[in-house]
């Protein structure tokens, strides 16, 4: 196990630099390709959407090319060479680094088994063969480029293919069945030195494509020649310089020096930089500490990134957001509620004590005027406050703000986001407000036109008891809902195992949860079943289970009346964690491609405003998963173009005359016409912008126009231009925007 161990620890050593050569190495190869570096455009929104080691290599890469004119910017270059070669080195390289951290954090606890420790070495192993197929395929495209005949047969002699590398695995992995894992290690070793001889070659390849030819000219006076049965051809025309990234520059440079004082030709050219990149070269650790040392003198101007689980929103997706907004808006007022807002922070004894188990998730402030604060959880207990404490019995309202929870963050999951909320509190008819609110989340999504969807639908009265009836002590009520509120993310077992191992039920009370809570069904069929006997009997002897059901025969009713019922389903395993809920609970769920949890939820909570007041008030509310609704739109957008702006007329003004842009453009702001101008002397500078911002009008003015005092309107769409007086200008916009 020792001398394994120690053979690890080099192992561990050396693929920790292979991964920093190889970055190197693929930032030479987007300058040679000239790729375009949108791939490398990562950035951590916090939800563990993107490995962090994935974003380290792109952020490295993008530090080695800052500055270079060859590779081209997210919005140019070819595609096609981004998306067969460059595209997954992010990807490719990351997971060779997380592997390496992965062995490394194994190797420093001594004590580890052969197996822990051969698990972590044969997942190594699969990356770095990942990373060699990777990186020789831009070997191949590195040498269609390069002008010099003969460095094709050099790099065929080493014979490095991919079948070498997936051997190499094979033979890992049968040594791993076989549990021998000195013999796992060394043919890890074994894909580990091919590998980096692939790596090498890319980086020389690279840099033939960047400066080969110039390399012979300056050796050889200009006159190029031929060494070692490889024909050097120099190009009769001296290559333009190009100016290269700021840290492959200084790489390039390096390299450069270890081969100028070479005079024997290219064989010899191509042996001298692959032993200089060889890890047993005496030169090779400080060029990799340069390489390190360009990286990190770069840390302190990394791009600045937000804090874990919140995000920035673009243009693009604040434009959907805001169509969204406007639509939920509309639903919420169509149904006369007014807006409320209340402080982004409240006291933290207000919300302490509402949330059950997901308390802990509150963002608790550091005390800076006595006060002891958190910011708030949700908009629902704001509300309560606000309500208790003025003294208010009646208030339909609706509220669309942010809130803060301390979470994991994962895809669709953020610490910080958006809630859209619509509550109605006070006395009305029975299950009058339980049914407009669950009406209300219908529309929503429907106006959303996010796709299909199901709302589940239950009675807290009615789980509690199921619970009751499978023998749960009221004390333990709340915390096994808890757990039975994670069945849409676990299976019954691993809840069965929760309620058992961790909050103290007996195997047989939670077998007999598990026969109450797989009960699912259309709204009016399962609830006649459960009524007529034929499913879960014992509900309806049991006074708040029949009380439970009586209220939602009353709510099936009306949604089936409302034309909404085919999206709900009865749903018995349905509880929602907060403790505050305690008649109706729903919850609304996409049923499309996209992975994103909850889209929507709410419930009756009678009690909670009295919790802050003298008075009881009844209220029902819902709230929509914005964040998650928009992560749907955004997929189902992807192939579409969002329009940022509303600009309806650019004012295009040919000069330099700002003058004249501000007064035409205020008389059109001055008449509500959404406007805006750009002045420049080349009309098709103008024409672009419009095509790309997709306005719909153009006014175009020269010096002619303004002697002649006309103006020329351009429809972008159909590219009919028309002059027309500048005095009636305004009229005749006003007209062609308002048929």
């Amino acid at each position: 196990m020792s001398s394994s161990l120690e053979t690890c620890k080099l192992l561990d050593q050396s693929s920790s630099a292979l991964s920093t050569l190889a970055v190197a190495a693929a930032a030479l190869s987007c300058e040679a390709a000239r790729a375009n570096l949108s791939a490398f455009d990562l950035t951590d929104a916090g939800d563990g959407a993107v490995a962090k080691d994935d974003i380290g290599v792109a952020s490295d890469i993008k530090v080695l090319l800052n500055g270079s004119k060859l590779v081209a910017s997210s919005n140019k270059g070819d595609d096609k060479v981004n998306i067969n070669l460059f595209s997954k080195i992010p990807v490719v390289n990351g997971n060779v680094r997380e592997a390496v951290k992965s062995l490394h954090s194994v190797i420093r606890v001594v004590a580890n088994s052969g197996e822990k420790l051969g698990g972590k070495v044969l997942h190594l192993g699969f990356e770095l063969r990942n990373l060699g197929e990777s990186s020789l395929e831009r070997v191949r495209f590195n040498l269609g480029l390069v002008g010099l005949e003969g460095l094709k047969d050099i790099f065929e002699k080493d014979c490095l293919t991919e079948e070498s590398l997936r051997n190499g695995v094979k033979l890992a992995v049968e040594a791993g069945m076989e549990k021998d894992y000195m013999k796992l290690v060394k043919e890890v070793d074994f894909v580990l030195c091919n590998v980096w001889k692939i790596v090498s070659w890319e980086a020389v390849t690279a840099i033939f494509v960047l400066e080969g030819l110039e390399i012979f000219n300056e050796k050889t006076g200009g006159k190029g020649g031929e060494a070692d049965g490889g024909n050097v051809k120099a190009e009769k025309k001296k290559k333009k310089k190009v100016l290269l990234g700021k840290g492959t520059s200084v790489i390039v440079e390096v390299i450069k020096d270890r081969v100028m004082s070479i005079r024997e030709g290219l064989q010899k050219v191509v042996e001298e930089l692959l032993l200089f990149l060889d890890p047993k070269s005496l030169e090779f650790d400080g060029f990799l500490n340069k390489v390190k040392e360009i990286l990190e003198s770069n840390e302190t101007r990394r791009i600045p990134k937000t804090p874990k689980g919140t995000r920035d929103f673009a243009k693009e997706q604040m434009a959907m957001r805001k169509k969204a907004f406007s639509i939920i808006t509309k639903v919420f007022e169509r149904h006369c509620a007014t807006a409320l807002d209340t402080p982004a922070f409240e006291l933290k004894e207000t919300l302490t004590g509402k949330y059950g188990e997901d308390s802990k998730l509150i963002y608790d402030l550091a005390d800076q005027g006595g006060e002891l604060c958190s910011l708030r959880y949700d908009l629902t207990v704001p509300f309560s406050r606000y309500m208790a404490m003025n003294g208010l019995t009646s208030f339909k309202r609706y509220h669309i703000d942010k809130v803060w929870r301390r979470d994991n963050p994962s895809k669709g999951r953020y610490r910080e986001f958006y809630q859209c909320d619509f509550d109605i509190a006070g006395q009305y008819e029975k299950m009058g407000p339980d049914f407009e609110v669950v009406r209300i989340l219908y529309e929503v999504l429907n106006g959303l036109n996010i796709g299909d969807y199901e709302i589940k639908l239950n009675h807290r009265k009615l789980l509690d008891g199921v619970l009751e009836i499978c023998g749960v002590p009221p004390a333990k009520f709340r915390t096994i809902c808890s757990s039975i509120d994670k069945l849409d993310k676990q299976s019954f077992e691993q809840v069965k195992k929760e309620m058992v191992e961790e909050k103290g039920l007996s195997v047989e009370t939670a077998d007999k949860i598990g026969t109450f809570v797989k009960i699912r069904g259309p709204p009016l069929e399962l609830l006649s079943n459960i009524m007529g006997g034929s499913e879960g009997s014992e509900l309806v002897n049991h006074n708040a289970s029949k009380e439970a059901l009586g209220d939602l025969s009353v709510l099936f009713e009306a949604l089936d009346k409302s034309r909404c019922i085919d999206k709900v389903v009865f749903d018995l395993s349905l509880a929602r964690g907060l403790d505050y809920y305690t008649g109706v609970i729903f919850e609304a769920a996409f049923k499309g491609g996209v992975q994103v949890g909850s889209i929507g939820a709410g419930g009756r909570y009678d009690n909670l405003i009295g919790n802050f007041g003298t008075k009881q008030v009844p209220a029902v509310g819902m709230s929509l998963g914005i964040e998650r609704v928009l992560a749907i739109m955004e997929e189902k957008a992807q192939n579409q173009t969002v329009r940022v702006t509303e600009t309806q007329v650019l004012v295009a003004v040919l000069g330099d005359k700002l003058c004249v842009a501000a007064e035409l453009v205020s008389e059109l702001w001055d008449v509500d016409i959404k406007a805006e101008y750009k002045v420049h002397k080349k009309v098709m500078k103008h024409i672009e912008y419009a095509i790309d911002s997709k306005i719909p009008w153009m006014i175009i003015v020269g010096e002619r126009e303004l002697n002649e005092g006309i103006v020329k309107l351009k429809n972008i769409e159909t590219t009919n231009e028309e002059v027309i007086l500048r005095s009636k200008l305004v009229e005749e916009l006003q007209q062609r925007l308002n048929p």
